[in-house]
């Protein structure tokens, strides 16, 4: 029952729209300053902008009588389609993603004469989840020194083949599509029905509905219009920032508590800097207000159709300011009045609601806050504008996190060593607790996104990791191995579950006593080859091509190093002598120590390469050296110096086993207390077979 109710929420179709939408959304917003870029040339150089050129406009003959080429065409054509399909499948799968998802494209965008941003948007993302499926069928079985050679190859055929099929197929699909929603809209403009899309387009913004609309359909249909008459009033329909300013103005003047007090710093970030959302709390507080935000809409899109305004790209973020500079040359008149009369209207119509009612807007803001980010599944940006930053108090580095933790990250420079065993060590405590769906991964901070719960990372590194993944609840820890910060995690878990599924049915699912027979015979197995950055699979890595990760001759019982830097050496010698590595890779273990300390507790390091040091890796190979009496390391003592290089994750698979013997105090004795290599071995247990 317990996982049944958890789970009901995430399938709904409102979360799946908002997914897709975000996802939609993924692709656009990152290459917002590429359409700035075209709609600013746009408006300058074309012919019917501010200062017409040929030359860039592409409008006019050259010498020879033949059409001048512009930037503009080019850039719409083939630059915005590229970016966004490369996003969409790196978004999938990384860069080989993004690479296959931009070849795809071309075919798509060669096929038509259109711009073909919902073809970019179907193709970026099908590259890469297909480049993925492939790669997977021969992961692990290529022989060492083939691996560029069969990437490069595989990726180069399959990108040619999409594009292939995108040029014979899926453009004259797109084509088709585009002239049928465009022929919608046609309709609604022609008959005067285009207003009354802001019965759909207010209320889906609020419920953060509205990506999948504006970036799946009224973006690439406005930069078609744009194209065709130089403008299009498609971009307006939901950037216009008039009926949010119109509301918060009515709780300036005629709320009420925090509501009254917040409006008008929240007007301020909402028309200036654009950021919609921050008025989707106050709408909730009276839902009624909806009709105001509807009211507004709908008068500034009939007043874009009388006039007939437009903007000539997007305006994103939707402030006021954006608007003006993406404003048409002849819209500008139209476009303000817009702006105007959608905030006169819906100003007119919420003050009336909160005069005429009981509650004047009193209502708890920091609780419709709380609403509007579990609605949108994430920390909002500027939810502290409305409720400060008390709310937060105690909960990891200051987020507030309002939906149930389904994914933790544990990230550090290289995502390999340290990240690794902590993301093992969390994974059994949280497995231990009763919630075995969590998943924990580690990845390198270069590759983190915003997708994360929960990211844990060493104090050193925080600042690195916050700005990429800033929706989510951070943790600094200075021990990998046993830091107290991890019970406070596993307490965020249970909590955030637990209030999810209304707390009985989960609590009683995590008692000591249930929780002890369900607990798994097996540690959690970490990353098999081929997922991506950590991520955890049922079946432990194996061996390369009869490599083993670890071999009797990569143990040391009695290191002969005396300080941190010939420890490093002599761990790296280990994975030189069997030919893992090259001498590179081994400075690389000295410049990671130098900018983050590899020590993770239990008298143990495990010094590792930077992420940009894995090219200097040739099969994946873990060498451990024992020091009795211990070294010092960077003024903690070290007894286990655990060398890694790892390929494609293969070296999880132990640094999971070295996690669960460091984290006991028994075998961290018999450890120490071992007298050969085989004894040692025996703890770490079979990691190649």
């Amino acid at each position: 029952m317990a996982t049944e109710t958890v789970a009901k929420p995430r399938t709904s179709v409102r979360v799946g729209v908002q997914k897709f939408g975000t996802f939609l959304s993924g692709m656009i917003m990152p290459n917002i300053g590429a359409f700035i870029a075209w709609g600013l040339i746009t408006a300058l150089f074309i012919e019917k902008g501010w200062f017409p050129v040929a030359e860039l406009g592409g409008f006019g003959t050259n010498a020879e009588g033949e059409p001048n080429g512009g930037i503009v065409g080019p850039m719409v054509t083939y630059l915005l389609p590229i970016l966004i399909a490369y996003t969409g499948g790196r978004m999938v799968y990384d860069v080989r993603g993004g690479v296959v998802g931009a070849i795809a494209t071309m075919g798509v965008i060669a096929g038509t004469d259109s711009p073909m941003f919902i073809g970019a948007m179907i193709m970026g993302p099908l590259g890469g989840w297909t480049m993925k499926q492939i790669d997977r069928l021969w992961d692990g079985k290529i022989r060492p020194g083939f691996e560029m050679l069969v990437n490069n190859f595989s990726a180069g055929i399959w990108g040619a083949a999409l594009a292939l099929g995108g040029f014979y197929g899926l453009s004259w699909v797109v084509q088709r599509f585009t002239e049928g929603a465009g022929a919608v809209v046609g309709f609604l403009v022609n008959n005067g029905l285009l207003p009354l899309t802001s019965i759909f387009i207010e209320p889906a913004k609020v419920l953060f509905l509205n990506n999948a609309i504006n970036h799946g359909v009224l973006t690439p249909l406005g930069i078609q219009q744009s194209l065709d008459q130089g403008k299009s009033i498609l971009f307006l329909l939901e950037a216009n920032p008039g009926p949010g300013f119109g509301i918060l103005l009515a709780y300036m003047f005629f709320g009420r508590g925090a509501a009254k007090a917040s409006a008008p710093g929240a007007a301020v970030i909402h028309f200036l800097g654009g950021i919609h959302e921050i008025y989707f709390p106050y709408v909730l507080m009276k839902p009624i207000l909806i009709l105001a935000a509807i009211g507004g809409g709908m008068t500034g899109i009939a007043t874009l159709a009388i006039t007939n305004s437009g903007l000539v790209a997007p305006a994103a973020p939707g402030s006021i300011i954006a608007v003006l500079a993406q404003t048409s040359r002849d819209s500008y008149v139209g476009v303000i009045l817009a702006v105007v009369l959608a905030t006169a209207v819906s100003f007119l119509i919420a003050s009336l609601i909160l005069r005429t009612s009981k509650n004047k807007g009193e209502d708890d803001l920091s609780a419709a806050t709380s609403r509007m980010e579990a609605m949108k599944g994430k920390k909002s940006s500027v939810s502290s504008a409305l409720v400060g930053d008390e709310s937060a108090a105690g909960r990891g580095e200051g987020t507030v996190l309002t939906r149930p933790v389904r994914n933790i990250v544990f990230a550090c420079d290289a995502g390999m060593g340290s990240s690794a065993m902590g993301a093992s060590v969390l994974r059994n405590k949280i497995k231990a607790a009763g919630f075995p769906d969590v998943k924990v991964t580690n990845s390198a901070i270069a590759n983190l996104s915003d997708t994360y719960d929960v990211v844990v990372t060493h104090q050193d590194l925080t600042e690195r990791a916050q700005p990429r993944t800033s929706s989510a609840v951070h943790y600094s820890v200075d021990n990998f191995m046993n830091s107290p910060k991890y019970d406070e995690i596993v307490e965020l878990v249970r909590t955030s579950n637990d209030a999810e599924a209304g707390g009985a049915a989960v609590a009683e699912s995590t008692t000591p006593e249930t929780t002890a027979g369900a607990r798994p015979a097996a540690a959690a197995t970490p990353a098999a080859p081929g997922t991506s950055h950590g991520a955890h699979a049922a079946e432990p890595a194996t061996a390369v091509e009869g490599k083993g990760v670890l071999l009797a001759e990569s143990v040391k019982l009695n290191g002969s190093a005396q300080d941190r830097d010939s420890a490093i050496d002599e761990a790296g010698q280990l994975l030189l002598d069997r030919d893992a590595v090259d001498v590179s890779y081994v400075h690389a273990m000295h410049e990671r120590e130098e900018s983050v300390s590899t020590y993770m507790g239990s008298f143990l390091a495990i010094p590792h390469g930077t992420n940009d040091a894995k090219d200097h890796i040739k099969h994946s190979a873990v060498s451990i050296v024992r020091y009795p009496e211990g070294i010092d390391w960077g003024g903690k003592q070290v007894k286990f110096v655990v060398g890694v290089a790892g390929l494609n994750n293969e070296h999880l698979h132990i640094l999971s086993s070295i996690a669960k013997i460091f984290t006991n105090k028994a075998q961290v004795a018999r450890l120490e207390e071992a007298t050969t290599v085989e004894e040692v071995l025996e703890l770490f247990g079979k990691v190649n077979a």
